[in-house]
């Protein structure tokens, strides 16, 4: 594998001469690797202890969060197709996380809740899961972080405006 200074250098190299936004190029691709080195931390850090994957995590998290949530409220949030949250609340209900009933507003729609297991389960990991959070972020200041945490709001927001 090769470094981030590695690949940078690289990509200067054979992008040479090319009209491209560098800057704007190293925003998406260094955001892209970031959240990948943190997601991978988490998981081999935090969740593999708890046979969580990252995707189990993040719909457990939402549902902890929001209580009782609707599925396509779920996919919106953490980016998943139905069918891959299918899958997700499959294996959350089988372990005794989750549980899923029909809406008595509307029977075509589905909510999820987190059962008494599930909920215990976040209380006693979310606190393990933010002492990783602390480690991945300790790089920087705290107005660093905070200015960091500002521009990925940002990023994001701009992002989901365009596609709606």
């Amino acid at each position: 594998a090769h470094t981030l200074r590695e690949t940078e250098r690289q990509v200067n190299e054979r992008l040479a001469g090319m009209k491209i936004d560098f800057q704007a190029m190293a925003v998406a691709s260094n955001l892209f690797r970031a959240a990948t080195a943190v997601r991978n931390h988490l998981e081999r850090s935090v969740l593999a202890a708890h046979d969580l994957s990252w995707s189990a995590f993040v719909v457990l998290w939402v549902v902890w969060i929001w209580d009782e949530v609707e599925t396509r409220e779920i996919a919106a949030e953490v980016g998943f197709s139905k069918a891959t949250l299918t899958g997700v609340l499959n294996t959350l209900e089988k372990r005794g996380l989750a549980s899923r009933r029909r809406s008595q507003e509307d029977g075509r729609l589905v909510i999820v809740k987190l059962s008494a297991k599930g909920r215990k389960l976040m209380e006693q990991l979310f606190p393990l899961f933010n002492q990783q959070e602390q480690f991945v972020s300790s790089v920087l200041d705290a107005t660093t972080q905070k200015s960091a945490a500002e521009a990925l709001r940002k990023l994001t927001e701009h992002t989901e405006a365009a596609q709606n």
